[in-house]
């Protein structure tokens, strides 16, 4: 029987309808329901990079419309969730809270002060989980210790069977207007004060992203209904061909639950052949590992989980870097990923292990440095991918890639762009060289340049370092790391 008063549902990394057990439970128990999302700027949790902020506002946008359409508005606010929250509840006459766990401890800190908040006024937060495929404490050993290998945590993952299916929207979704209840509870954000906590202006870099992207919950599901349809089929090739578009590019819906990890698995789980589907998937599970990594490990972002590279001299070098950023190496591989990244928001996989291999070892600049440049370029970076991904790369973390072994740029384009495709679109001051010369120009004959209208140091850079003498200094650091 439903309850007389509304329900408060809070939407944060979820913005859907489909598929959302927080939603069900709340109309389930009341019949209807008040939406908020909060734009939270108490320094508590971490602040979205400046490319997640401009996909947000356009997500938002899209999904405020979808809840219209079911009779209610979503109240965007910005301020302190912890001052907020309880304000609503009290105007809303609200006796219960509805919203989904998050993982990474300030967040868990911030919902348990919340509840406990509540709990003192007599009204009730009510979480459950609706993010990932299984909450992180499902999945254990045998002795009831955190796995940290990807493979063993994949098979104790998979022993739990198939996750469960996903739920559709409501068919009666009631969706309350908070038009009669609120008339100044915080800052209420139009969409022109959204734009403004959100997009960049002076200059507006992100302009140039939107030819990239389509917004809202029927997209994202169009996007995993064609990749499952498509792509899927030849996956465990087609991931790696830089220049293919045969990502499934689903992992910025993801990142703000526009879909469920559980609508993509059960998208994919009967298409496809069976050797490509089981790579997909366990990509997602690659996402739930992620984000069970940083739940057993809060540090994760900022700290070395393996201790001995905390001695690592790491090079400080701001012209390195700032090189590295705008994609102005002289690796024409490693500047096309920078230059797909700043254009459009998103890098493919392969590009992102190549180009932080890069930084990391030839370089030997911080991986923080990297995955600060991540959180702030990219429309998917999460705390928990983007700080694994890192420390694999770096060699740092849990189930992390050797620091000896250092991607070769060169070897890598041979494999992954061999007509230099991706390359010749996101750098195309050296569209005009041949295949065999793209790779590594500064080792193309005079004639060859000159033919295809590049200088080198001048119409493109002259690499910033060696890749022999890169390694050498890497593996040099490694080994005195290992000495002390």
């Amino acid at each position: 029987m439903a309850h007389s008063s509304p329900a408060l549902l809070w939407f944060r990394d979820d913005l859907r309808l489909a598929d959302h057990p927080a939603l069900n439970a709340a109309l389930d128990a009341h019949g209807e329901c008040l939406c908020v999302y909060i734009l939270d700027n108490s320094g508590s949790t971490r602040s979205p990079g400046g490319a997640l902020k401009w996909f947000l506002h356009e997500t938002l946008t899209a999904f405020s419309k979808s809840v219209e359409a079911h009779g209610g508005n979503c109240l965007i606010l910005e301020g302190d969730p912890e001052k907020l929250i309880p304000q609503l509840m009290k105007k809303a006459g609200a006796e219960k809270l509805y919203c989904h766990h998050r993982y990474q401890k300030a967040a868990r800190d911030q919902d348990d002060a919340i509840a406990e908040a509540l709990e003192k006024a007599g009204s009730e937060m009510v979480r459950l989980h609706g993010t990932l495929l299984r909450a992180p404490e499902t999945v254990t050993t045998k002795t009831g210790t955190p796995y940290k290998i990807f493979t063993a945590w994949w098979k104790g993952f998979k022993a739990l069977g198939t996750p469960s299916k996903p739920v559709a929207t409501p068919g009666k979704c009631a969706l309350k207007s908070w038009d009669a209840i609120l008339k100044d509870a915080g800052k209420a954000l139009k969409p022109a004060d959204i734009g403004k906590a959100l997009l960049p202006t002076q200059p507006d870099w992100a302009s140039k992203m939107t030819e990239y992207w389509e917004f809202g919950e029927d997209a994202a599901q169009e996007i995993a209904q064609d990749f499952a349809s498509g792509p899927l089929d030849h996956y465990g090739t087609g991931r790696n061909d830089m220049a293919a578009e045969e990502s499934s590019r689903l992992s910025p819906y993801l990142r703000l639950g526009v879909i469920s990890p559980r609508q993509v698995w059960h998208y994919c789980a009967d298409k496809g052949a069976k050797e490509d589907r089981e790579i997909y998937l366990s990509e997602l599970g690659w996402r739930d590992f992620s984000w069970y990594t940083l739940f057993h490990n809060p540090h994760l972002p900022d700290r070395n989980l393996k201790s001995q590279f905390d001695s690592l001299g790491w090079r400080h070098s701001r012209k390195d870097l700032a090189a590295w950023q705008r994609g102005q190496t002289g690796i024409p591989v490693v500047d096309a990923g920078m230059r797909q990244l700043w254009e459009t928001g998103w890098m493919h996989n392969r590009a992102r292990m190549i180009v932080a291999s890069f930084l990391a070892k030839h370089l030997l600049i911080d991986w923080r440095e990297g995955e600060n440049w991540f959180w702030d370029t990219l429309i998917d970076a999460d705390p928990a991918s983007n700080a694994v991904n890192w420390q694999w790369v770096a060699g740092t973390g849990i189930e992390a890639s050797p620091f000896f072994r250092i991607f070769n740029p060169l070897r890598q384009t041979d494999k992954f762009d061999p007509k230099g495709d991706y390359i010749r679109r996101w750098v195309p001051e050296l569209s005009r060289l041949p295949d065999d010369a793209i790779a590594a120009p500064w080792d193309a004959a005079p004639k060859v340049l000159e033919k295809a209208g590049v200088k080198i140091g001048k119409t493109y850079p002259r690499p910033i370092v060696s890749l022999s003498d890169g390694r050498d200094r890497a593996m040099a650091a490694y080994r005195k790391t290992r000495g002390s």
